[in-house]
């Protein structure tokens, strides 16, 4: 039988192992917007994480430092 610690849920978002975790802050007229993009987009909508991947991958592509 395990044992009361072994049996324990982690807590927060397991890891993917893919990337390496940024944290930012969001002025609100920038979260705002991300939220409008969000919102914008067809279902299923992505999360912030993953529109403001999304936004900053189509900023380095039209700068040319993304293929």
């Amino acid at each position: 039988m395990a044992s009361a610690k072994d049996s324990k849920k982690s807590r927060g978002r397991p890891p993917t192992g893919i990337g390496k975790p940024v944290g930012l802050r969001l002025y609100p007229e920038l979260e705002a917007a991300v939220d409008a993009a969000i919102a914008a987009q067809p279902e299923p909508k992505p999360g912030r994480p993953e529109m403001i991947r999304r936004a900053l991958a189509d900023w380095l592509r039209e700068r040319g430092h993304l293929p």
